[in-house]
């Protein structure tokens, strides 16, 4: 996942449709998906600075090999002190931990950043009860294309994020839907973004 925040909230007009945020994810086993130089992140912490808006917690679990830089974090809006940062050598054990994390009951938001690694159906059939019990939001970031198949059958809401650069030199992050069990695939969404220094 790229270091890439979106900072405006110029976006894409379309009629009546749903906005990302928590209250889509709350309850929910969702996945952002994106491939390369995306704007996964930038959705993620939107959810991130949401929930802690609302004085909610948040975990936040990825393995130390992940990218995840806090000034770009803080940059967006998050409040470091208040975020439950668990980084684990062992990339296979994210989701376990994961599900410690959702026991509790504690939090809002569960980030998992499992990258093109995967979580086995067991596994995703516990913490989708418990993202339910609790009304959690537990959303897995994951490395792939917009063709590939999700984490699973359990996976509620899949959306894919990119980013380009318009006419105008901005860089839009655009969040399409893939799956939503609740919805369906009918929305998207686009938001004028800025990257960190030197990247514009």
């Amino acid at each position: 996942m790229n270091s890439l925040f979106a900072e405006s909230l110029k976006k894409t007009p379309q009629s009546a449709r749903p906005e990302w945020g928590l209250a889509q994810s709350a309850g929910r086993l969702a996945e952002i998906s994106g491939s390369g130089a995306t704007a996964a992140l930038a959705f993620a912490f939107a959810l991130v600075v949401e929930a802690q808006q609302q004085g909610e917690p948040v975990g936040w679990v990825a393995s130390c090999d992940s990218f995840f830089y806090p000034p770009d974090a803080a940059r967006k809006g998050a409040d470091l002190d208040a975020l439950v940062v668990v980084r684990l050598p062992d990339a296979r054990a994210i989701p376990r931990a994961g599900e410690k994390l959702l026991r509790s009951g504690a939090f809002a938001l569960v980030v998992l950043d499992v990258g093109a690694g995967d979580i086995p159906m067991a596994l995703q059939a516990r913490l989708a009860a418990l993202a339910q019990q609790h009304h959690t939001a537990l959303v897995c970031l994951t490395e792939k294309e917009e063709r590939d198949f999700s984490l699973g059958s359990l996976i509620s809401l899949r959306v894919h994020a990119r980013r380009r650069r318009t006419q105008a030199g901005e860089l839009q992050c655009e969040l399409k839907v893939l799956k939503d069990k609740r919805r369906g695939p009918t929305w998207s969404q686009a938001e004028v973004c800025r990257g960190p220094a030197g990247l514009c």
